[in-house]
């Protein structure tokens, strides 16, 4: 049996391997434009969400159709319109349709947040109103994510940009249309997209918006915020965002959780940067920054490969931007 003193070199050997791999894993990587056959309507507010291997665009400020991007034929196609304006939401599958949770309508500054669910079956390619979301839990610009065949909706905002803040975390069952409230997260954030690994939801970037008070991007935020799923309790990772943005779009990939784009008063144009936070060794790292800057856009990872859509250039509501950007090798 080895002693301490001899374990110790054999740990930190280990340790050393595993991150050397957390980081090996994009190396090579870069980004490019895809030129693809066909397009898809600029748009802002959105999400872009993996369904059997095709890539829906859904949602966005106006009413745009769904736009599905096939990334074996490399072309874009147009299927069924949503049944309002939505805009502001993280998109969920489950069952292999799309839900729209917790979004908003209308314009700015008091966007209204959804009263209802929509669903849209890609198969049938229609689109229908599920349930209805309680009243007094109502918001948009949350975090929403599936966990063990159940919804998770953090933060959020209640009034548009305008004011309302919520730390808020709920679970919703799709089979039994029960609403269950859970403890509030350590801190109200908005405009982020939630991640769930390794039965934990983590809450990265956003913003308190407040345009009451003239302060839309002035509280970006850079605490990690952590529901361990099993426990239902939360912590606060010892790790901060590098570059404090709202409007990023996010995706996991294994141990990995990769934040690109958004915007903040750092800067006019978007920001570009992408840093992944490992959630085994607990730290960010940079990775090669998108072609051009976004807020508002969205991301898939698939087959090993990420790739970006839509969004704004700018801080603001323009340019709309029409490129679609694959990061890999």
């Amino acid at each position: 049996m080895l002693t301490m003193a001899k374990r110790l070199p054999v740990l930190l050997f280990c340790v050393v391997c595993f991150i050397a791999k957390a980081m090996a894993q994009f190396d090579g990587y870069r980004w490019q434009i895809v030129n693809a056959s066909g397009s898809y309507i600029p748009r802002e507010e959105c999400d872009f969400i993996n369904v059997n291997g095709k890539f829906y665009l859904v949602g966005g400020r106006k009413i745009s159709p769904v736009e599905v991007f096939d990334s074996k034929a490399n072309s874009w196609s147009t299927v069924a319109p949503p049944p309002l304006e939505m805009h502001h939401f993280q998109a969920l599958v489950y069952n292999d349709e799309i839900y729209v949770v917790m979004g908003m309508t209308g314009g700015y500054p008091h966007e209204k947040p959804l009263d209802h669910i929509y669903i849209y079956n890609p198969q049938n390619n229609n689109w229908r109103t599920g349930a209805e979301i309680p009243v007094d839990r109502r918001r948009g610009a949350g975090g929403a994510v599936v966990y063990k065949d159940k919804f998770y909706l953090a933060c959020g905002i209640k009034d548009g940009h305008w004011t309302g803040n919520t730390a808020w975390l709920d679970e919703y069952d799709p089979k039994t249309n029960l609403w269950t409230k859970l403890s509030d997260a350590p801190i109200a954030r908005d405009h982020f997209k939630a991640i769930v690994v390794n039965d934990k939801l983590y809450c990265i970037a956003g913003v308190q918006s407040n345009a009451m008070e003239k302060k839309l991007l002035d509280k970006t935020i850079d605490e990690v915020d952590v529901y361990d799923l099993k426990t239902g309790t939360w912590t606060v990772s010892a790790a901060k965002l590098p570059t404090m943005r709202a409007g990023a779009a996010t995706i996991a990939t294994g141990d990995d959780i990769l934040v690109m784009g958004g915007e903040s008063t750092r800067q006019k144009i978007s920001h570009n940067e992408l840093e992944a936070f490992n959630v085994k060794t607990g730290e960010f790292r940079k990775l090669p920054p998108l072609v051009e800057g976004r807020h508002a856009g969205a991301a898939v990872y698939f087959d090993k490969k990420i790739y970006a859509v839509a969004g704004v250039g700018n801080s603001g509501g323009s340019p709309l931007l029409t490129s679609l950007e694959c990061f890999s090798k």
